[in-house]
């Protein structure tokens, strides 16, 4: 099988690390999510079923028909929208919230809509927007120091000779040694780790249109906004030339399949995916789909197995998920961050959307994505207000990477 041809320890371990980051950094969101609807145990663990398999099959699946890294994930912020706004309904009500959602995710992609709307943003604007999702995590990596500065430091090192001796390998290796050097000083929280299948628990929706307007709606422009809108902009700074509608769609649809479940919200993901979608992952771009292949496995595992696994992955120390995350994305900021100022007169546009991205600012519940791009793309068009049109291909859509170029790419690489 081609896949096994194409998997190497690398990508393997970029797949692991995006389980890692994505599930620690926001799995307790998830949780509070669920408890603001009265779920029982047997409904949270419902939850874990759901929201893991339907990210493991909606990355490994088309990753494995496109070979292309598509990567979904859970909606974050759309958890945090639930969790808060919660109060006052019952499980029933929440589900059929989920389903509105749903189908609202599923027309937007359908439609085309969405795409054309990204199809209209620059590059430099996409690669800020990106570059500023990703740099909170670079700068996390680093604060984690105030609290394990032993720890941080080993991994800082063991990154930098990793990158100057074995660079394919350098993140392998520097996960590695952290796993020893907390396992060595007892702080892996074992006694978390509990053994058992999760079950399904089937919930039937209730339809209201309170529970439309206060759930289902916000539920689904935090997702839009938040996690689709930086999740294409991650696909598109990594070159890859991706059926974004049909993506879109098939997000919609794994949801309304598991909203009963508790699959709340399913969208492209940004942070993951950089991960997956980095050189750090593999040098070739078209081998990087097994790290999303990889990744898309460990989510069915957490989904079949979702108290035993949520405890495992919640076992290493927050610092360490924390650096980790950090260092492995340094490469994909960096090239956001050049991407993003190398058209001068996109410059002070890129940069404030960078800026504004970065803030964290959540202004009438919409993340700090969303309203960078709103920021950047005004100041864009002051800027060039008047002046005459200039006809260019430096829009998101031109940064692509045929994947049947790798002969060509290694005898450019031979000769550079």
């Amino acid at each position: 099988m081609r896949f096994f041809k194409d998997l190497s320890l690398s990508a393997f371990t970029a797949g692991f690390v995006a389980v890692l980051v994505g599930f620690t950094s926001s799995v307790a969101i998830v949780f509070q999510a669920a408890q603001a609807f009265g779920a029982t145990p047997e409904m949270i663990a419902s939850w874990m079923w759901a929201l893991g398999l339907g990210m493991g099959l909606a990355s490994m699946l088309p990753s494995l028909w496109l070979r292309k890294p598509v990567m979904i994930a859970w909606s974050t912020p759309g958890a945090a929208v639930l969790a808060t706004a919660g109060a006052g309904y019952g499980m029933g009500e929440a589900v059929g919230a989920f389903i509105v959602c749903a189908l609202l995710i599923t027309l937007s992609g359908a439609t085309g809509l969405f795409e054309r709307v990204m199809n209209k943003i620059p590059m430099a604007i996409a690669s800020a927007l990106l570059a500023g999702v990703l740099a909170r995590f670079g700068l996390s990596a680093f604060t984690a120091a105030q609290t394990a500065l032993p720890l941080v430091l080993l991994m800082l090192a063991t990154y930098l000779l990793g990158k100057r001796l074995v660079p394919r390998y350098a993140v392998p290796l520097t996960l590695l040694v952290a796993i020893v050097y907390v396992a060595l000083r007892g702080q892996l929280a074992w006694s978390s780790v509990h053994f058992s299948l999760a079950m399904p628990v089937f919930v039937m929706p209730v339809f209201t249109w309170q529970a439309a307007v206060s759930l289902a709606l916000p539920l689904f422009v935090v997702t839009m906004a938040s996690q689709n809108l930086p999740g294409v902009a991650a696909i598109r700074a990594a070159g890859y030339d991706m059926p974004i509608s049909k993506l879109i769609t098939m997000s919609g649809l794994v949801t309304l399949v598991f909203a009963p479940f508790g699959g709340y919200a399913f969208n492209l993901s940004a942070i993951t995916a950089a991960i997956c979608m980095g050189r750090e992952a593999h040098e070739d771009p078209a081998r990087r789909y097994t790290a999303a292949v990889s990744c898309g496995a460990i989510y069915v595992v957490i989904g079949l197995f979702g108290a035993a696994v949520t405890g495992l992955l919640t076992a290493f120390p927050k610092e360490l998920v924390a650096a980790i995350a950090g260092l492995a994305l340094l490469g994909t900021i960096g090239g956001g961050l050049a991407a993003a100022v190398r058209d001068e007169s996109h410059r002070e546009a890129a940069l404030i959307t960078f800026l504004v991205t970065l803030s964290g600012v959540t202004i009438a519940g919409i993340g700090s994505a969303f309203w960078g791009v709103v920021a950047g793309a005004l100041a864009l068009a002051i800027q060039q207000f008047g002046k005459k049109a200039v006809a260019s291909k430096d829009i998101a859509p031109a940064c692509k990477i045929k994947q049947d170029t790798r002969a060509a790419e290694r005898a450019a690489g031979k000769t550079s």
